[in-house]
Parts: structure tokens; sequence; C-alpha cells
């Protein structure tokens, strides 16, 4: 009889929807205690591959020179290092399994293009009480009927995910840091190689879901503020982006100050497929740091986990100067350090009753940061039609791996644009204490705009 009632007993809350979110996190907490044996503490796989080109993780690169500031030059502690070797066109077709469609279709269209292959270091790693954090989490966070997340702080919301939702949840909720600032140039190059500067900027980002001396009861669930100060060229010099995204209801909300006008005004366009104007329309705004933003538009399928060559560790690209990192078709190979991964696959297909100027699009995010390293994109026709490739560097005094410089490749333009350009600025990525919220407040901005 005790049988028979308690299935009963779940077959009502199956009914009413009330079994589901009980049964993930069951599932869940069985396996939260790999976190402390075959998977990271952000749940990446901690051994190697099979064949040892992907060796186990030992804990991340946190090694901070004595003499080092956040924000200096990071040292590249992998200078030495000499390519295993490398893939052309020529010899595409023996690594094609293991690259995405993008760099595929590079390879095969410019003859010059290569990827130098150098030996794999998993140097991710995050603070002690950001892996207490997605420990909590993965018997904790689940997502709502809208795809939106809830019980989560301070960490990965899903590091053992479950489906392509909780994998981008993973990337937007990554770990970057709790506040910093950064100087950036944005350029285009067109076709025909030429070399335009569309912004140079100032750029605050602060992340108030990592801040640890706020608990998750007093958290206002804003996850990101956003504040970017554009400095040159002089026709654009003060305009300046304010966004706060927000895992409540209130979901982004954008405003932006214009020096002609001089006032501030929402700008609720600042998303999905509007063209940046930060970079003079050449990428879309939901494709800044690989991707950002509303997930709306897209259901997201994960494809499973797979081998890639990605870049990694590519601090030695921000020591030279723009004109020699910047190729006439691509960012500059002899600068560009790729090594092999395992990523997450993500498949975002157009959702129902929705529009974007990109209907589907395929994610690779590495494991060991949830980062989404590399984004195609395909058009209305299914044609390949734009590949971003970010450039992760290694953070030590985070510590943590942060991808912001990438490259948008316009496949059937021939242009590609270049976001978050660091190269030689005094200061780069420079961690600093938080601002108060006032400081990405509406009422602030025109102050911060004025030129």
């Amino acid at each position: 009889m005790k049988f028979k009632a308690s299935i009963f007993a779940l077959m009502m809350l199956a009914t009413f929807g009330l079994l589901t979110q009980e049964v993930i996190a069951m599932v869940v907490a069985e396996k939260a205690e790999q976190l402390k044996s075959t998977l990271t503490p952000v749940g990446a796989e901690r051994a190697g591959n099979a064949d040892g080109t992907i060796p186990a993780w030992d804990g991340g690169y946190t090694a901070v020179p004595a003499d080092y500031t956040s924000g200096d030059l990071r040292p590249d502690p992998f200078a030495e290092e000499k390519p295993l070797f490398s893939i052309k066109g020529e010899n595409v077709e023996k690594y094609a399994d293991k690259l995405s469609d993008g760099t595929l279709a590079l390879l095969k269209k410019y003859p010059n293009f290569r990827l130098d292959i150098f030996p794999t270091h998993r140097t991710a790693a995050a603070p002690q009480y950001v892996y207490e954090a997605i420990y909590k989490n993965a018997t904790h966070a689940k997502l709502t009927k809208d795809h939106k997340v809830e019980g989560a702080y301070n960490g990965i919301p899903f590091p053992i995910p479950q489906n392509g939702y909780e994998v981008i949840w993973n990337h937007i909720l990554s770990w970057r840091g709790v506040s910093h600032v950064m100087r950036e140039r944005n350029y285009i190059i067109t076709r025909e190689g030429k070399i335009i500067l569309t912004t140079e900027m100032e750029e605050s980002n602060q992340f108030p879901y990592y801040r640890k001396d706020i608990s998750a009861q007093e958290w206002n669930k804003k996850f990101w503020y956003y504040k970017s100060r554009q400095t040159a060229p002089p026709f654009k010099a003060g305009e300046t982006i304010l966004t706060h995204e927000d895992l409540g209801e209130t979901g982004r909300q954008t405003w932006q100050y214009l020096v002609g006008q001089r006032r501030v005004r929402r700008a609720p366009s600042i998303s999905y497929d509007t063209p940046d104007f930060v970079n003079s329309g050449h990428n879309f705004f939901d494709e800044v740091y690989v991707f950002n933003g509303n997930i709306d538009r897209y259901e997201f399928t994960l494809k499973g986990k797979k081998e890639v060559y990605i870049p990694y560790n590519c601090n030695g690209f921000l020591s030279h100067e723009d004109e020699a990192v910047l190729g006439a078709n691509y960012l500059n190979p002899d600068y560009v350090r790729w090594e092999l991964h395992r990523v997450w696959v993500v498949q975002a297909d157009l959702a129902p009753g929705k529009r974007h100027a990109v209907h589907r699009r395929v994610f690779y995010i590495d494991e060991d940061t949830w980062r989404a390293v590399l984004l195609d994109g395909w058009d209305g026709q299914n044609v390949l039609w734009r590949s971003t490739i970010s450039l992760p560097i290694i953070a030590m005094e985070y510590p943590e791996v942060l991808n912001y410089t990438q490259a948008v490749y316009n496949h059937q333009s021939g242009a590609y644009g270049v976001n978050m350009l660091l190269n030689g600025f005094s200061k780069q990525l420079q961690a600093v204490s938080p601002h108060p919220d006032t400081f990405f407040s509406p009422e602030t901005l025109a102050a911060t705009g004025v030129r």
C-alpha cells in the first residue's frame, strides 16, 4: 500500500510540474562529489586524454611574479616553446576533425593562413571561494521554465551540465574576476587589407555576482555592470554606454550618453543582432565577448564534448604593436598560439517565432573556463557567414584564463574586425577594487561622458 501511495504521489507531482526540479537536484547531488575527484572544481575532466596530447589539470597557473602589478604586461610563461607543428591549407584535411567550421574555412580560403600548434597547458584556475560556490551550485542551481537561472551565486551554476542552456549560462556567468578596467582599440580590416581604427575606448566591468563580501540574500540579482567611454576618433570621443545585466525579471538594461545631445537615453537596441556602432557595424552587439546578452532568440542544443584546436595562453600576443598583429586578411599567425583542448559544443538554432540575422550558431566552450573561445554563424540560406576567434590569456593574479581580444571574420565579404585589442597600452586589463553601485548608475553617466 505504501509503495502504491508513493507511486501515486510521484504521479501527482509530475502532473503539476513539481517533480522535474527535484529529479534534477537528486541526479546532480549524486554526481557533485565528482567535483572533488574525477572532475576539476569547475566541472572539467581532471585527467588528460588517452594519447597524452592534453595533460591532466594540476591546479592551473597561479604564480604571480613578486614585481608584478595587475594591468602590467603579463609575462608569457611559455615564451621559449616552439610549435609542435603547423596546420595549413595543404595539410588541413589531416586535422579537420579537430577544427571548427570557421577555422577550417579560413585555412582553405587563405594559402598563408596557418595554425601554429603548441603543447597544451591547462592554466585555468579560480579562487577557493569560487570553487566552494560551484560545489554548492551543483545541487542548488536550476533553470526556470523560461530558461533563467535560480539558486546560483559566486560560481558556475551548472558544473555538470544537462543541456545546452546550462552550458551557455556557464559561459555568461563564468569567473572573470570582480572588477577590472581596461583600455582598448577596435579595428576593421577591409577585404583589401586596409586597417581602419573604429574606436579607442576605456572600459569598466564589474561582476556583483562574484562579490564575496555580499551574501546571496543581499545580492540585487545584477550579475554584470558594464560601462565604456570612447576616447577616439574625435567625433566619437565622450560617447558612453552603460549596461546592467540582471538575473531577475528586469533582464538587460542599457543607456547611452550622446555628446551632441548632451543627454542620457535608454538604448534597448544595444543587443542581439543590432550592428555594433562602436565598431562601425562590423559585428553584432551579441558577438562581443563571443556571446553576451539575452538567450531567448535561440534554442540551445548540447552536442557533447570534443577535442578542438583553439587559441590559448596567448600572453605573447599582447606584447606586439597593433600593426604587427593585424594581418591583411586575418590576425598574424606568427603571434597567435593554438593548443588542443576539450570543449563543449553547443548549437543554437533560431527559436520558433523569433528573428535574428544569424540563423544558426555553433559555440566551442573551453571546459576549464566555461568561456566560449570560438563561434561560427550561418545565414538564412545555411551558408557559413561569420566566425569569432578569441585569444585567451593567463591572468595569474585573478587567477584565471580570460579572453577579451577577439577577431570577427566575415567569410562572405572577406573583411574582419578586431574588438578589445589591448596591445600598446601601459595598463592592460587591470583588476581594481569594486566600485560602488552608483558608479554604474544612469545618473552618473552624463558626467563620465563629457569630452
